[in-house]
């Protein structure tokens, strides 16, 4: 009945009159002969199976993904092991199991790397993540490409002349391995001179790299650590931590005695742990539980009770996921006493705009010797690192949320933005009903929309510009 096809009509990718029908994927085994960690370029470890050549659906398959340490876990792969393979959708090799009947004596369980295959820093996982990451960012060969990318994109250092294509043919030279290596190149007379000489560049070329490259040798504070790269450190809480320490050696005093004191993966387990919240943590970290058990006869949530008086039943529970038994809970209880987070670390999460998760980060990344190094050589090449601007406090528009939206005639968005947190504003990218203001210039969109929708204020660029002074 093509009446009825047509009245059911079509989704963007297939007819609703249509069920595709997709045969059985062929299966094959073949030997696991190693597994190898391979890094992305934002640092996650992942466990690549080499596999025994074997022939599934007409295709030779040599590699399979095995994703994260607990797929190796759930599985129990081991080297050596006889597995059973697929092809995912006759695409993607895939694992489907061990045949253990053919597991060869003395297989061990796989022992995932705590550390960096590649530039051997420390790979960590937080809280529910199931990847383990490279916290050597900079360093770390694997990531450099996309780390001095963004080393050099227009928010963080914005170096004008030098974009993906020069870093990577730099980069595969061995002239720039850092960003250090950035501004000694612009210093490097014998590799200027053969650069000169190469096609696509000459004097002029040349003589504009170094101009820009040395143009940033005084950077603003926010735009130097942002340009470093750390993991939950973006734009704005860059902004934020350079306002709140003012100078770069204040910053980087707090962050290197925050990295004296990060907190253990057991804390951070028992801090992500439903209901458990910094109050509950304070509560257990006061408490002393005695290592003998007091209540040897009560069920195991009512010794909780008694151990923390004052503890809510949701965090009870929480806690009785995490401990099995008396014991457990005793040593929950020294890992939140001694374990967790410095003072120093807890006052730069408390920082308005921070939180512990960026805090934590910014401590393990100043943990790492590497990347001090890398920090220690770029401020040699460095003239200045520039406080930021604070904020107008007794402006108009402090404190109050602004959107900026549509084509703008005297600035760009970045001016703009820039111009608008001087003045104490927070700039979003999206209207709800916190907006103050929408800024609304040619070419406004579904943002000028929702700032109807929700009674916000609507300016001209001449308005706000009035407004601000």
């Amino acid at each position: 009945r093509l009446d009825w096809q047509k009245r059911l009509g079509f989704v963007a990718r297939s007819p609703r009159w249509a069920v595709a029908h997709k045969f059985p994927a062929q299966q094959a085994t073949t030997v696991l002969e190693a597994i190898d960690i391979q890094v992305g370029r934002t640092g996650s470890l992942t466990p690549v199976a080499r596999l025994h050549p074997v022939t599934v659906g007409g295709v030779v398959v040599r590699n399979a993904t095995l994703h994260n340490e607990d797929e190796i876990a759930r599985l129990d792969v081991r080297i050596g092991d006889t597995v059973m393979l697929q092809r995912a959708g006759d695409v993607i090799p895939q694992i489907l199991g061990v045949v253990s009947e053919k597991r060869p004596k003395g297989a061990k369980p796989f022992d995932f790397p705590d550390h960096c295959p590649v530039c051997g820093s420390e790979a960590v996982r937080e809280g529910d993540e199931v990847k383990r990451r490279c916290t050597g960012g900079l360093v770390c060969e694997a990531q450099i490409i996309e780390r001095l990318k963004h080393f050099v994109s227009r928010r963080a250092f914005d170096i004008e002349g030098l974009g993906e294509k020069q870093l990577i043919a730099f980069h595969g030279r061995g002239w720039i391995k850092e960003p250090a290596d950035i501004f000694r190149l612009a210093r490097d007379t014998e590799r200027l001179d053969i650069l000169r000489e190469e096609d696509g560049y000459g004097e002029t070329s040349v003589a504009n790299l170094v101009s820009g490259i040395d143009a940033r040798r005084t950077i603003a504070l926010d735009r130097f650590l942002f340009g470093l790269g750390i993991r939950d450190i973006g734009e704005q809480t860059s902004l934020v931590l350079a306002r709140a320490y003012e100078t770069w050696a204040a910053l980087k005093a707090a962050c290197l005695q925050a990295a004296r004191g990060i907190p253990s993966e057991a804390w951070t387990c028992l801090s992500e742990t439903h209901a458990i919240s910094p109050r509950v943590l304070a509560l257990m970290a006061e408490a002393r539980p005695p290592s003998d058990d007091p209540w040897p006869d009560a069920p195991l949530d009512q010794k909780i009770a008694l151990a923390f008086p004052g503890m809510a039943a949701p965090a009870r529970r929480g806690l009785a996921e995490l401990a099995s038994d008396w014991p457990a809970v005793v040593e929950w209880a020294r890992v939140a006493r001694e374990q967790g987070p410095s003072e120093i670390l807890n006052q730069i999460a408390g920082v308005s705009g921070v939180g512990p998760v960026a805090a934590r980060e910014l401590a393990r990344f100043f943990h790492e010797p590497h990347n001090l190094a890398v920090i220690a050589a770029l401020e040699a090449e460095l003239t200045e690192i520039e406080p930021v601007e604070r904020p107008v406090q007794d402006s108009p528009v402090s404190g109050r949320t602004v959107v900026f939206t549509g084509s703008l005639e005297r600035f760009t968005r970045d001016e703009a933005k820039a111009r608008a947190e001087s003045l104490g504003a927070k700039v979003s990218g999206s209207v709800s009903k916190k907006t103050d203001y929408v800024v609304a210039g040619p070419g406004a969109g579904s943002k000028l929309k929702d700032a109807e929708k929700h009674g916000v204020t609507v300016l001209t660029e001449d308005a706000w510009l009035a407004l601000i002074g």
